[in-house]
Order: structure tokens, then sequence, then C-alpha cells
């Protein structure tokens, strides 16, 4: 079984979170892995004037798995799923001392995750992840599918995803990923083409021809369709893309090279995740295909 990968930090914003990626991943027929990072003193700053106790440590430990349990149990409920006893389960979970990036990215290549699920703040409380991490810090360092949650915002029907693309021919083998998700849901992938108000559409009409040409040959996915949006700017364009078009989970590539001002960048991404009301899902800019 596919798993999907969801740290936690027991957070009313990580429950949400969980509770989205559970309904998730029971309709794209997988598993979820829930994990949480143990922070103890002894891997803080000054840790070589902390003495931390190993009963301390191990009090931490049990009570982690005892609110693991606790999480998953009520996720069970939820998504209306039996807990068995055949060694194939639906949650599983994991706990352990470290960073959570460190933890997130061994517990991914450990077990094939397919995804890693993860609940944003907003604004309001600066974007802040679990221990300190912030948005930046994770989609920078992502080299696997990230979906992120936004407060509040529970699983429905994905009847529409939107892909954001500036037609870089790299973006090909991701639209196909995001079609082999759109698929499950049976739902429409929009290519959403965002410009400013500066762009000739004529100019670049053959690129994107030749761009939507290679897409429906080889994506094998009937319901895909293309918008060229123009707007004042970039930000602008997402910003209207998301609330004027009826989509479920908008799609954004992240590039690592000149992050500041290359079109779908960290900039982009990070500012459009201050304020989004709908789930995000980042693919690393060189990710190997995937078929979710």
């Amino acid at each position: 079984m596919k798993t999907i990968l969801v740290p936690t930090d027991f957070s009313a914003t990580a429950n949400n979170a969980a509770s989205y990626a559970a309904n998730f991943a029971k309709n794209i027929r997988a598993g979820i892995t829930l994990c949480h990072a143990i922070k103890v003193p002894s891997e803080a700053p000054m840790a070589a004037q902390v003495a931390w106790p190993l009963e301390d440590y191990t009090s931490l430990k049990v009570e982690t798995d005892r609110e693991l349990r606790s999480l998953s149990a009520s996720l069970y409920h939820e998504a209306g799923i039996e807990q068995t006893s055949s060694g194939h389960e639906f949650i599983n979970t994991s706990s352990a001392t470290g960073e959570v990036m460190d933890m997130i990215r061994n517990t991914v290549e450990e077990r094939k995750c397919v995804m890693v699920v993860m609940g944003m703040s907003g604004a309001g409380a600066v974007n802040r992840f679990f221990l300190g991490s912030n948005t930046r810090d994770v989609i920078n360092k992502a080299t696997f599918p990230l979906l992120l949650i936004p407060a509040g915002v529970g699983f429905h029907p994905i009847t529409k995803i939107a892909f954001a693309t500036d037609l870089d021919s790299g973006d090909i083998q991701l639209i196909y990923s995001a079609a082999s998700l759109a698929n499950y849901f049976n739902a429409e992938l929009l290519i959403a083409h965002i410009t400013d108000e500066q762009f000739e559409e004529a100019d670049d009409k053959q690129k994107a021809d030749d761009f939507l040409k290679d897409v429906t040959c080889k994506a094998n996915y009937p319901k895909i369709y293309y918008r060229h949006i123009k707007s004042k700017d970039v930000m602008h364009g997402l910003d209207w893309l998301c609330q004027h078009t009826a989509i479920d989970m908008l799609v954004m590539v992240h590039r690592r090279a000149n992050p500041i001002e290359r079109l779908f960048g960290i900039s982009y991404t990070q500012k459009l995740s201050h304020h989004i009301h709908i789930p995000l899902l980042v693919l690393p800019e060189k990710l190997a295909p995937v078929h979710f």
C-alpha cells in the first residue's frame, strides 16, 4: 500500500491536516503514517550544560506514543475504517528524538512515502510549523510532494485541480503526476498559465500550443483544460485563480534556481501560503514522475 506521511505536533492545525490526510488517503487507496519528532533539551543550544535524565526522555516517549495512538483511533473513526490485526494497517505511527525535517526525510526514504501532508497556520501565526520550522524551510528542503492544508479546511471530494505553470518544459512530467492524482477523483485538471498584463499572447502562442499538445498527447487523461490568466502581476493572478475558478487544490512547482526572481519560485509559493484557503500541493522542480 502507498504511504502518506503526516507529521504532527498535536496542535489543532496539525490535527486538522491529519484529518484531511486520512480522508484523502482513503480516496487514493493509500495508508498514512503519523509521526512526531521529540525535541529534548539535550539537543537544544547550551546542551553541554544540561543533563537530561533518561527517565524524563522515556516519559516523553511514552506520552508521545499515547497521543499518537489517540489521534490514530480518532482518525480511524472519522474515516470509517476498521483497524485490523493483519499487520497491514491503514494508519501507522512513529516517534523519535531529533529535528523535524530530519525525521521527515528519513521516514519518507525508509517507507517510500508518496507525499507528505502538513498543516499551515496562516499569516496570523507567522505561518510557523512544528518546533519552529517555517514555511520557507519546509518547502525549500522538500524533495517530495508536499501538501499544505490551511487551518480549518476540511476534506471534501475534489472536482477540480489547478496546476499553475509558466510553460516551462520541466513542468510537463509534473503535470502527468498531477493527472494521476486527479484520476482518483475524476477531477478536472486546469492548466493555468498566469502572466502580467504586459504579456503579449501572440508572441508565445506557438509555445503554449506546443506545450499543451505535449501534455494532452502523453498524459492519457481526458479532463485536462487550459486557461491563460492575465493580471497586474503573478501574485494577483494566483489569488484570482484561487478565488474565482472553484478549484479544490492548487499545484505549484518549487524551483530552487534563482528562487526570488524565477516565476513560481519560493517567493510566490511562500506569499500564497500566507493566505490561501485551499490545499496547496508543492512539487519540487526535479521530482521524478510520481504515480499517486
